[in-house]
């Protein structure tokens, strides 16, 4: 018999992610996939589950869930309070969850997005070969709504844990190193200079398609904009606003407005965890 979740509380945005869609953009198609691989990485090894394994991905508010039968829980990413049916549980390691006790992940402390990794995963039917929500595409199971079901894989041994897991720290301040290019020559020196020195902020207004940024307009050579190409993971796109917005995992792949850069993909995990309001450096990468 497969083990089912129902969602008693879907919070501001919980989807089901995975390791994504890659080698489809010439169709049109996003990567999509967890914004933090490593954070739903290590929830998965965590609950004994094979790298990839689909997990639910939170936004800042959390959500619970309530299982029809026993079943193990890893909550990671962005340090939340865990409680199972009220009474404070562990974050960061396996939680054994009774049939029919509600675990609930709470608001993110620190960060935005937490991972709730399920032994066996969430087994939603495939998609073009992944079970990731595509928010802008719309391919993929739609985001989680209250009582939303969801069937369980069949669950694998948890493996012998260390003491403590190697959870990174959500970011106080942003690094992202780039390599400028190929539309560096549309800006003007000035424009290029503040790029590489100025400090930005996360806006509220980022999401899964991009981090958007506040601060300085980047100067402009030429108006107007380019015929529509394509965009790359990481790719660093300035809109007539003169703001860089950094693409992630649900990106468009094409666009028109110049990209003044790209950011290293290792980096791409702590801008899913940048808060709004965090700083945001952009520097050349070595």
């Amino acid at each position: 018999m497969t083990t089912k979740l129902t969602v008693t509380r879907s919070g501001a945005l919980t989807t089901i992610q995975d390791a994504g869609r890659r080698g489809l953009a010439h169709l049109g198609v996003p990567r999509s996939g967890a914004l933090d691989a490593p954070a739903m990485d290590l929830a998965n090894r965590l609950a004994g589950n094979p790298k990839g394994t689909a997990v639910l991905e939170t936004t800042l508010t959390g959500c619970a869930l309530r299982p029809d039968r026993p079943v193990t829980i890893v909550v990671g990413g962005a340090p939340c309070a865990v409680t199972v049916d009220g009474r404070p549980a562990p974050w960061g390691a396996p939680v054994r969850v009774p049939a029919g006790a509600v675990l609930d992940a709470g608001p993110a402390t620190g960060g935005l997005r937490s991972y709730l990794a399920v032994s066996g995963g969430i087994a939603v039917d495939p998609v073009l070969g992944s079970r990731a929500t595509d928010l802008l595409s719309g391919l993929g199971p739609d985001p989680l709504a209250e009582g939303t079901v969801l069937p369980v894989g069949r669950a694998r041994p948890v493996p012998v844990l260390p003491v403590a897991a190697p959870w990174p720290a959500p970011p106080a301040e942003l690094v992202l190193p780039v390599r400028l290019g190929p539309r560096a020559d549309w800006f003007t020196e000035d424009g290029l200079r503040t790029f590489l020195s100025a400090v930005f902020t996360v806006s509220a207004h980022s999401n899964r398609i991009g981090l958007r940024t506040e601060g300085p307009a980047l100067e402009r050579v030429a108006e107007g904009e380019l015929p529509s190409e394509g965009m790359v993971l990481g790719a660093v796109q300035v809109p007539p606003d003169g703001r860089p917005v950094v693409f992630l995992h649900d990106h468009p792949t094409t666009g028109g407005y110049p990209v003044i850069a790209v950011v290293a993909p290792e980096a791409l995990a702590a801008a899913a965890q940048a808060a709004p309001g965090i700083p945001v450096r952009f520097t050349p990468s070595r």
